[in-house]
């Protein structure tokens, strides 16, 4: 199958990061002598500005496309930048009602989405994993409506109520995240701000609503929904979570006081914080989440804003184009 990749470029992620990564793809579509064309984002919102104007060169993924495109090429957008770059695109994919395979290199703070779905971080392993790869893998994602502010959209990591919240809006607003970035240890970033988030971070209730049961939790530290293991750069909040499979990761950490969650904390580092009895996991294809007392979200990084939430969560597919190395025998 012969390939016309259309490169979207957001030169800011990951603190100046993607800017430095195109420049090596680019220079490997050089030298691979392929047909590319790239787009560069210059402001917040550019990504789904980029997307509605290219989006009928797009090529959609059927079981037929690869004989279709025997003589002409798949068009496919190759994503250069970090999880909310990849967040921007698949939600006007959502909100163009289109469905459409999408690749991705990433080149952000924390790539959880890549470490989720077993893409290297590397971008030059990523790269290859694009283009040995003969089609998309089915990814398990879910949708979202909050109806208080009647938004909806698609998730690709995860939705945080609480410190994993918390955390992210204080570390995109920090100087020390550009300054950590530049070092590639932008997970480090969030870790300086998760000890001053434990002192700050207040319990609050909320209601949850999945496989015909409602859950009342009154002295709430962490609420997050889940499509991959981690965030935060790589903590391993719901190990069990997989991509892979049509279901959402539900978990629930209660504060019973400042000890407690020390010491969950000092287990989560060790990676043994399932063992903990304030720490609840739950599985399901739709879910709700209410929060009446106003808390801070975040959805892929993305922070949302300190407000009230009431949420509903269900699951969803998107095709992302790469060789998933972890299931090759």
């Amino acid at each position: 199958m012969k390939f016309h990749y259309h490169i979207l470029i957001n030169p800011a992620a990951g603190s100046g990061n993607a800017a430095k990564t195109a420049e090596t793809i680019i220079q490997l579509l050089d030298n691979g002598d392929y047909i590319y064309t790239p787009y560069y984002t210059e402001n917040p919102g550019d990504e789904r500005a980029i997307v509605e104007r290219i989006i009928d060169l797009l090529s959609p993924w059927s079981a037929t496309s690869e004989q279709e495109h025997v003589d002409r090429s798949f068009h496919l957008l190759v994503v250069i930048g970090g999880d909310g770059t990849l967040h921007e695109v698949v939600n006007q994919f959502y909100a163009l009602d289109r469905q459409l395979p999408v690749s991705y290199i990433p080149a952000g703070s924390g790539n959880d989405f890549a470490r989720g779905i077993g893409l290297s971080r590397d971008p030059e392993k990523a790269f290859e994993q694009i283009i040995s790869a003969e089609k998309p893998q089915p990814i398990n994602t879910f949708r979202y409506e909050e109806k208080i502010r009647e938004e909806r959209g698609v998730v690709l990591n995860n939705v945080g109520i609480g410190l994993d919240a918390l955390i992210v809006a204080a570390t995109n607003a920090s100087s020390s995240k550009k300054l950590l970035n530049k070092y590639r240890l932008g997970s480090a970033s969030y870790a300086l701000h998760l000890v001053k988030a434990i002192f700050t971070q207040k319990t609050f209730p909320i209601l949850v609503e999945l496989n015909g049961k409602t859950l009342n939790f009154e002295r709430t530290f962490l609420c997050t929904t889940t499509n991959v293991p981690y965030f935060g750069g790589g903590i391993a909040i719901a190990p069990m979570a997989d991509p892979k499979k049509d279901m959402i990761d539900l978990v629930v950490v209660e504060k019973p006081n400042l000890p407690a969650i020390l010491r969950f904390l000092i287990q989560l580092l060790q990676k043994k914080h399932t063992q903990n009895k304030h720490y609840q996991h739950y599985t399901s294809s739709r879910i709700r989440i209410v929060s009446v007392i106003p808390q801070y979200g975040q959805a892929d990084g993305e922070s949302m804003g300190e407000r009230s939430f009431d949420m509903n969560f269900s699951t969803a597919t998107q095709y992302i184009w790469y060789a998933d190395k972890r299931t090759e025998k």
